[in-house]
């Protein structure tokens, strides 16, 4: 923790230099509260006190309220009173007119950059969160039994209008066999890893209806006699997803769910074609996004700059779409609802105990992500449908391209729409979580990146406890990457520290580029070259590069046929070894040798 704090410390007198202010004191008493609170002052109770901040900024004063953690004198807080005078009004509190955007950067990147690192959480706040989990169903059937039958009439409309083009094709690819399936590199609720997959022997009653075992689990029918080593499994016998908790922040874990091989397989067999479909259509690709967030960014942006799009934020985002949402979106397409409903998990396996599920899916399926955004997707346009006391048709829908933007949980609307959209959302069982929910002031935040007037204002986030020896890899690599943002954010005496650290921990630190292999400092002077290569006559230089093994995982027979059968494309597998290893690698190290600096 020591090491945390003097990162703290120097990014708060680096900030103080920038804005012309005196941190002396908020370093001392960060200082004094870390030694009686610990790591928890950091990682919880400075963000909250930002999350309070980001709040007074979009509100236009500040809220005395909101925070009871630091004493106060006159209208603000104490601690960091010197860059909060060069934003709100020292006596009132008020937002003032030309606030200084250094002073908000510093603000922010003071009081969050500790909220996201990943560090285990105590078991009291774990079961907390498992018990969230638990509540959360509750929640979503609460909202199914509460669900108007006029709402839901109005929900499938829209939906229909939006997306009815994009299932046809779909249904249509379900129905002709026209999907392929494909196992992911993560792990399963069976517990098959890498190439183990690829000889999986069980399958479900209700996948064999939509996609028999013999077309997906078999290379061809030359195979046949194999049918009779598959499992079927009735519904009562179906393997339930498996519900884990990771490391997201020390306050609260983050909740996943590790789907099985069998549903995970074919869920991805359904996404290809969805994402495809999607991809195809003119004004729904300008609206949800699945891999690119600069269009949220961006438009975040103007958002802040002119005041007319609103950023939106959900809580518990996928774990309440519910089933009954995503089955009135696919009423009128059969053959791709039976598909989704059939490689959907009924269960879930929550520490040890079988729960049934009124959610869609939580994060882990592979139709988690698209079915959320779509229904949200479907919410916000009958919110502006709602306000505009109309109904809307596809003429109407396209008046809205590039003023209406879904990536997961991160939405966009139009200002003007935003407090009907909101009560849709609610009245649907979602949570709009207000604490990161901007449309009232200059300041918006979308896909990782904070905007105050048109500027960015977006923060460096300490992502790993800081390493103390070599061998902890993932800490090296975490603050080599961690240096290099601050650089490129323009903390280069915070960074002049962080580089007699880093030496400390490996001896060998080069000025490369930031395409190089190496783990080295990125500077905008160029690079240093200690040797040319003999073959390529590149610059070399020696440093540490990450290393990983794949597991040893050898596939033959049938399975090795079926992962070639079932593989993209027409070029040659990237990994000429992938029949004889697979999956994620158990762990990750840096060795010692010449790499290009470039």
């Amino acid at each position: 923790m020591k090491s945390l704090m003097m990162l703290w410390r120097k990014l708060a007198e680096e900030s103080a230099s920038r804005c012309c202010t005196c941190a002396t004191m908020d370093v001392k008493t960060v200082h004094r509260r870390c030694k009686h609170e610990g790591l928890s002052f950091l990682t919880i109770t400075l963000p909250d006190y930002g999350k309070a901040i980001e709040t007074w900024l979009d509100c236009g004063q500040v809220v005395r309220s909101s925070v009871t953690s630091f004493k106060w004198r006159a209208g603000l807080p104490v601690m960091l009173q010197g860059f909060l005078e060069r934003v709100f009004d020292r006596s009132s509190g008020v937002l003032l007119d030309e606030p200084d955007i250094d002073a908000i950067l510093a603000l922010r990147q003071l009081t969050l950059m500790f909220g996201k690192i990943a560090l285990e959480c105590s078991d009291a706040r774990v079961e907390r969160a498992i018990s969230g989990y638990i509540k959360c169903e509750q929640d979503v059937r609460n909202a199914d039994n509460n669900m108007k039958e006029a709402d839901l009439a109005d929900f499938m409309r829209v939906s229909s209008l939006l997306f009815s083009a994009v299932f046809t094709r779909v249904d249509r690819d379900v129905y002709y066999g026209d999907v392929l399936p494909k196992h992911g590199p993560g792990a399963t609720a069976d517990r098959l890893r890498g190439n183990a997959k690829w000889n999986q022997r069980t399958w479900t009653s209700r996948l064999e209806k939509v996609f028999p075992s013999g077309e997906f689990l078999l290379p061809n029918w030359r195979y046949y006699d194999q049918l009779d080593e598959i499992d079927i499994l009735d519904p009562g016998a179906e393997i339930p997803a498996k519900v884990i908790t990771v490391p997201k922040t020390l306050k609260t874990p983050r909740i996943i769910a590790m789907e099985p091989s069998a549903m995970q397989y074919a869920q991805q067999a359904v996404l290809e074609r969805l994402l495809d479909s999607l991809g195809r259509d003119d004004f729904l690709s300008t609206v949800i996004g699945f891999d690119d967030q600069t269009p949220n960014q961006r438009m975040a942006r103007e958002g802040s700059l002119k005041g007319e799009l609103a950023t939106l934020d959900l809580s518990e985002a996928s774990d309440r779409v519910s089933n009954q949402h995503v089955r009135a979106m696919l009423r009128n397409h059969p053959h791709l609802h039976e598909a989704v409903d059939a490689s959907r998990s009924r269960k879930a396996d929550v520490q040890g105990k079988t729960v049934r599920l009124a959610k869609f899916a939580s994060m882990g399926s592979a139709l988690c992500f698209p079915m959320e955004a779509m229904v949200f997707t479907t919410l916000i346009f009958l919110g502006i449908e709602r306000e505009l006391g109309t109904p809307l048709d596809r003429r109407t829908l396209h008046e809205f391209r590039d003023k209406v933007r879904v990536y997961g949980d991160d939405i966009i609307v139009p200002v003007d729409y935003v407090h009907s959209v909101v009560r849709v959302l609610q009245a649907f069982g979602s949570v709009v979580n207000s604490g990161k929910s901007f449309w009232s002031g200059r300041f918006r935040e979308s896909c990782g990146k904070e905007y105050y007037a048109g500027e960015d204002v977006s923060i460096v986030r300490v992502r790993h406890k800081f390493p103390t020896h070599r061998r902890d890899a993932t800490g090296v690599i975490g603050i080599v990457s961690l240096r290099n943002q601050l650089y490129r954010a323009g903390y280069w005496s915070t960074c002049q520290w962080l580089d007699s650290y880093i030496k400390d921990v490996i001896r060998h630190f080069p000025v490369v580029l930031e395409s190089s292999p190496v783990l080295g400092r990125h500077s905008f002077l160029g690079f240093q070259s200690k040797r040319t290569g003999a073959d390529l006559h590149n610059p070399l230089v020696k440093g540490y590069v990450i290393s990983s093994r794949i597991p040893s995982d050898p596939l033959e027979g049938p399975g090795a046929l079926l992962k070639f059968f079932l593989k993209r494309g027409n070029q040659p597998s990237f990994d000429e070894r992938h029949l004889e290893r697979s999956g994620r690698p158990h762990a990750v190290n840096i060795k010692l040798r010449w790499a290009s600096a470039v």
